[in-house]
């Protein structure tokens, strides 16, 4: 019995994520859009003061780092655009997983960082 399971993309879902207007595009985007926001995606090509800058402002958030600017061109059609966010949604939670592996930091627990009673 032969496995099909060849080696599926994550880039197969892109399509979708634009249909489904899921996608936050630009820090100021994503600093409004909090509550919204399941992830953030910073491009490779992120300069390493910008990239802090991200870490330290979502900090509550898983930030996944993959791609360059020209690949989330060709993907979302965003020009120059090297953070990105994705709403909500059962479909974010899917590409997360398989992006999971690129994660840069660990998400700070709310509760946690909250005093104790």
């Amino acid at each position: 019995m032969a496995e099909e399971a060849p080696a599926r993309s994550v880039e197969r879902l892109f399509p979708f994520v634009l249909r489904s207007r899921n996608l936050l595009v630009g820090r100021e985007t994503l600093r409004r859009s909090k509550r919204k926001l399941h992830f953030v995606l910073i491009t490779c090509d992120l300069s390493e003061n910008s990239r802090a800058e991200i870490l330290a402002d979502f900090a509550h958030y898983p930030v996944v780092q993959h791609y360059t600017a020209a690949e989330l061109e060709r993907f979302f059609g965003v020009t120059g655009a090297k953070v990105i966010g994705f709403e909500k949604s059962g479909l974010a939670q899917s590409i997360y997983a398989e992006l999971k592996e690129h994660r840069i930091n660990k998400p700070v627990d709310k509760s946690q960082s909250q005093e104790t009673r």
